[in-house]
Formats: C-alpha cells, structure tokens, sequence
C-alpha cells in the first residue's frame, strides 16, 4: 500500500477476554513491537502496507500511534489477539456520525478458516477519546493560501497594467482597453475613415475610404498618452475603472494633403452631384390644378462643413462618417411643407377651379382654368395672387370681336326673295366692353362658377348671322313698301313716303333697331316743328311716323315730296305698326334696284281726324296736370285741318275741357 494511503492512521488494537476487555490507552508502540505486528498483519488476509521500506523513524514516529498497554502487548501472544481494527484518521474523523470502516483480519493460527464472526462497533462510551484537530488552525491555514494567491494574481494583474491601458480606458473616442502604448501607436499609423455620401440617384450611396498615409497622419501628442497610461490607478485594476479622454491633439495630419483628399471625394467631382431643387408650384393640369411639386434634395456638398466634420472626425479617431447625418449637404430653400407655398397654391386653385360658361346661340364659350391660368399675376414677395384685368380684358375684347353684331354687313333676303347686303346701321350685338371685364373678373376672384350672360349696351333677337330674328320692319326705298313681320309672318304691308331725294335728304339703307317709341313725340327741325301720334325712331332722329298732313303714300312721291328723312306713314298703319313693335326691334332699310312700284296709298280725311279724336280721348279728368295734354289734343284738331275736322266727333270734349282747365288756374 502506498505510504499516503496510510498516513496519519490509527491502529486500535483491543483484546477481547471472555469476560473482560482491556484497552491500551495512547502509549507509543516501539519500533520492534511494530515490526513484529506487521509481521504478524502479512500473513493474515489483509494489510495495508506493502513495502517495509516504506516503514523507518520518520514515518514510525509522525504517522502512527497505538492505542493499548505496551507492556502487555509485549506479552500477549498472536493467538490471544481476537481482532485487529485499522481505521484510517479520514474514517475516525467521522465516527461521530456512527460509521467507520470495518477490516476483519484473520487470526494467522485460523488462516485456513474464514471467520464469520463480525467485528462489532463498541459504543461511543466505551471508546477510547481521540484528539482533534482546530478548526480555526485548518480555517487560518487555508486563509492563509487563499491571501497568498490573492497576492500574486493582484500583484501580477497590477504589474501588466503598468504598461497597459486599463478596461474602459477610451482615447479620442477610441477603446485602447489592454493595449500598450506601441500597439496604439501602431493602430494609430494605420488609422483610416470611411466618408459616406449621398448618391446622386435616389437611395445611392457613394463610399469611400481616407487613409492616415493619404493625408499624412502622425502621433503629436506622445506625452500626453505616456501620462494617461503613468496617472492610471493600478490598485483597481480588476474593474473596468478607465476613464474616457479627449486629447485637444492626439494625432495631426498634413493640411494641404488632407483638404486634396477631400476634393478628390466622389461627391465633389463634376457629374457625380446634383444641387438642391427648392419645392415648386406644378404647372397647370386641368384635371388637378396646381400642385406642389416636391423638393429635390441633390447631393451637392458643402466644402467648408464637409473639412469640419471629416477633421473633427478624424481627430476623435472616428471609423466612419456619415456626410447626410452631419448637416454636409446643401438643402432646398423652400421645401413642400412651406405654408407660404401652399397657401400659394390654394389661391391658384381657387382661382383656376372656377367654371364660367357663355351661351352665344348654338356656341359655349367657356371660361375655366386653361384661359385663367394666364391671367394671374402671382407676386412672389409679398405672396399674392391676382388677376390680370388687361388680359381678362383681352378676352372679353376676343368674345365681342367674335359676337357682336353691330356695324358690320348683312346680307338679307328681301320680300322680294332677292338677297341684299346692308353695310350700314346700329342694330346688333354689342357687348358693353368695360362692364363686362369688370364684372367677369370679379366673379373669378370670389370662385364663382356658373352661366353668364355679358353686360351689352344693345342686343339683337338671336345670335348668327341673321341676327334680326324674324320680327321686324322691312322697308324697300326703291318700292316705298313697309312690310311688318311678326315671327316670320307679314302682319302690316303698306305703302310709305321716305326721304326727299332731290334734296338729298334720303333716307339711308341699313339695320337697325328701334330705339323707342313714344305717343305724341314732338318733331324739331330747323324750319319745322311737328308732333306726331305715333313716333318710333330709329337711326338717331329718322324714325316711322303717323303724317296727317299728306294724303298719299307710295309710288316714288318721296323724290320731291319725301320727308327730311323719316318713313312716313298713314296714321291707322302707324297705329297699328307701333303695337307691334318694341324697343330695338330691328328695322331693315335698304333699296333693291327693279322693284320699283306704282302703288299708291291714299288716306281719307275720315282717317286723319282719328289723330284728332284720339288727342281729345287721351286728355282724361282734367286738372292741374292735364295741360299739356289739352294742348296736344287741340294742336293734333288745329293739324288735321279744316276737311278733316268736320269728323272729329269728340270736338266738344276738347272744348270743355279747356274751360275747366282754366277755370282750375
């Protein structure tokens, strides 16, 4: 058996008597008592040393102790001996828990027989007392070891640190945990950056990569990272206890190589950026209007930002660095989002949105966004819109040019059915210019949209070319005919007296409208003074008229005894002609070559009292008003003349109230 095996056993050796047992109590077995019970233990079953040259006085001495009086071992024969207990200290260190191990060994005179008898545990009174050994010396022994080791890790750990970085210990932004001075020298030399920058197509990336030799980079702060690693606090080392440290200069580089690297970078290089687009106002669509059309970043760096950032970076020993994230890209000066932007496009939108529609016959005229987009005036500065009344003007102008009627030729067919062309006359469309840009332009600022008619100084019964409809006065010069239609059917034909020819005051051909018409209208020339029944002008003073003083109509009376210009008329023809004619009502003269006439129209003095007559019926209930109608009435009885007179039938009316009238003065 191995000597460790062994050490520090005990042999407890008990003699068991029949009626007695002894016990040998902590003497020391000599050296020849002891060879002679490992004699005596070697020719049993069981030993537990091996070698006797395991045995001498070193491990006789230290590592056994018998338990039994010497004296009588010395005695005690083999035979008497009835067991042998070797209980290793280890095991004996637990009896108190009530185990051991238990050896039997066979006394050497019963070697040829397996003993069956059991080797019974004494009880805990019976056996002998051991020493123990301190707990406190095994807990100050392993204390002891504990620190010792505890010392040399500490102290090595301290030792290495001294010439390191501690953990935790961040330069310029860089981690240098662990590393000595050299090693960081070393990264520093071989320090590089990665500048990324914005593509110039959408979501594209330019990614370069400036080396510390590109641009000369050296150490110039030596000392300063010497003394971070010389003021460390070595004691507490174990924990990451660096510190973070910015150095004004740790490294330096070439100015002028540094600022050429820079200029080499792909998003200074011609074609390879694209400079900012501020948000914009989208040209007219007639579907959405305006729009905002969106900024456009660009890619175009600026110079001055983009040094400052990749120094500073550099100088923090920074691995990479974004020039979008770092502010290095010119912006747009205005982008979508501006409210002065917007608003802009609201005021458009109101503007051209607006939908105005003109009704010229069978023709639409639309006023929408295609035309009012180029009429605004937008000023920028003081963030206005507004409309351009020159240019609403301009189309108001386009509206009359193309529909007004007025002052141009016709070409009419007659009664005749020959075809006539009328250059002259009033009558027709004619927009009132002013009033209509003013109006148009108005309804456009407030967003209206709807139907409109424009604002005329004279309109015509229908739009086209036959703009006279079908209800009006025709009258032939050349055949002294009047011819009165009503929606297209001749209601009155009669023969007139026109302008005295041979005096040159004919009557001029021409389209035009009544201007209006008014019941005992007073006629003043310069040698005359005449009032009709029955007057409707219409070409400034020339108009048609009851004449009482004539008693012939037609033929060709008017070259020496026309009129200054009118187109006379029997009084019951104008009569009846004044109602069915309105203001402007057209009233076509023209002469037609061919159709001369013979025709004539008599009228009776039976029908030119009626002038008379009707004067006396209109005066009424006299008073104070009734003057000027009492005057009418016996200016129309004095005109009719003597022939006539004698039937006026009312001429008594007329007489009395004449009386009464001045009796009321």
């Amino acid at each position: 058996m191995p000597r460790e095996k062994i050490n520090k056993q005990q042999v407890e050796i008990s003699e068991l008597g029949k009626n007695s047992e002894k016990k040998v109590k902590n003497d020391r077995m000599s050296r020849k008592q002891f060879e002679d019970f490992y004699k005596d233990l070697s020719e049993r079953e069981y030993t537990g040393i091996e070698n006797e040259e395991d045995i001498d006085d070193d491990f006789f001495d230290k590592e056994f102790q018998f338990v039994g009086d010497e004296e009588k071992l010395k005695t005690q024969k083999p035979s008497d001996m009835e067991q042998i207990n070797i209980v290793s200290s280890k095991e004996s260190s637990t009896k108190h828990n009530g185990s051991h191990e238990k050896i039997n060994i066979n006394n050497s005179n019963d070697s040829d027989k397996k003993r069956s008898d059991t080797i019974k545990n004494k009880s805990e009174s019976e056996r002998p007392k051991k020493k123990k050994t301190s707990p406190w010396l095994i807990l100050g022994i392993f204390t002891l070891i504990l620190l010792a080791g505890a010392g040399i890790w500490y102290g090595s750990g301290a030792h290495y640190y001294s010439t390191h970085f501690l953990r935790g210990t961040i330069i310029n932004g860089m981690d240098v945990s662990g590393m000595t001075y050299d090693e960081l020298a070393n990264n520093l030399r071989g320090y590089s950056i990665v500048v990324k920058q914005r593509g110039k197509k959408d979501n594209s990336q330019y990614v370069e990569k400036i080396t510390g030799n590109e641009i000369g980079v050296e150490i110039v702060s030596e000392s300063g990272i010497k003394e971070i690693m010389e003021n460390q606090s070595l004691w507490k080392w174990y924990a990451p206890s660096g510190k973070i440290y910015e150095k004004d200069v740790l490294i330096g580089f070439d100015e002028k190589l540094f600022e050429k690297r820079i200029d080499s970078l792909k998003g200074f290089r011609e074609g390879q950026y694209e400079k900012p687009k501020s948000a914009t106002i989208s040209d007219y669509d007639s579907q959405k209007g305006y729009t905002v059309v969106a900024e456009k970043q660009g890619n175009q760096l600026k110079k001055k930002v983009v040094i400052e950032v990749v120094k500073n970076a550099v100088l923090h020993l920074e691995k990479e660095i974004d020039l979008d994230k770092n502010g290095c890209y010119k912006k747009p000066k205005v982008d979508s989002g501006d409210k002065k932007l917007n608003d802009k496009v609201n005021k458009l939108n109101k503007y051209v949105n607006v939908k105005i529609t003109y009704t010229f016959g069978t023709n639409k005229e639309e006023v929408n966004g295609k035309l009012i987009k180029d009429w605004l005036v937008i000023d920028d500065e003081n963030n206005k819109i507004s409309l351009d009344k020159e240019k609403v003007g301009e189309y108001v102008a386009t509206l009359r040019k193309k529909y007004d009627t007025i002052f141009r030729p016709r070409d009419f067919k007659t009664k005749s059915g020959k075809t006539v062309r009328l250059e002259d006359g009033d009558y027709g469309w004619w927009m009132n210019y002013v009033e209509e840009t003013r109006q148009l332009a108005e309804q456009i600022e407030k967003g209206k949209s709807g139907k409109r008619t424009p604002v005329y100084y004279q309109t015509a019964a229908q739009y086209g070319p036959k703009d006279y409809g079908n209800t009006y006065v025709e009258v032939n010069l050349t055949a002294q005919k009047l011819y009165v239609f009503v929606n297209g059917k001749v209601k009155v034909k009669s023969d007139v007296c026109t302008g005295n020819t041979s005096l040159k005051r004919g009557t001029n051909p021409g389209v035009y409208g009544i201007t209006y018409k008014e019941r005992y209208g007073v006629l003043v020339g310069e040698t005359y003074e005449s009032t009709v029944a029955y007057w409707m002008p219409f070409n400034d003073d020339i108009g048609l008229h009851d004449a009482i003083w004539k008693t012939q109509f037609g033929s060709n009376f008017y070259k020496k005894e026309g009129s200054h210009g009118c187109v006379n008329l029997p009084y019951n023809t104008a009569k009846k002609i004044y109602g069915l004619v309105e203001k402007n009502t057209p009233v076509i003269v023209y002469e037609l070559p061919g159709t001369e006439s013979d025709s004539v129209t008599v009228q009776s003095y039976e029908e030119i009292a009626n002038a008379a007559i009707e004067a006396i019926d209109a005066i009424g209930t006299i008073n104070k008003d009734s003057g000027d109608r009492i005057k009418t009435a016996r200016y129309m009885y004095n005109k009719v003349g003597s022939a006539g007179q004698k039937y006026v039938t009312n001429y008594d009316v007329l007489v009395r109230a004449e009386k009464d009238f001045k009796a009321l003065n």
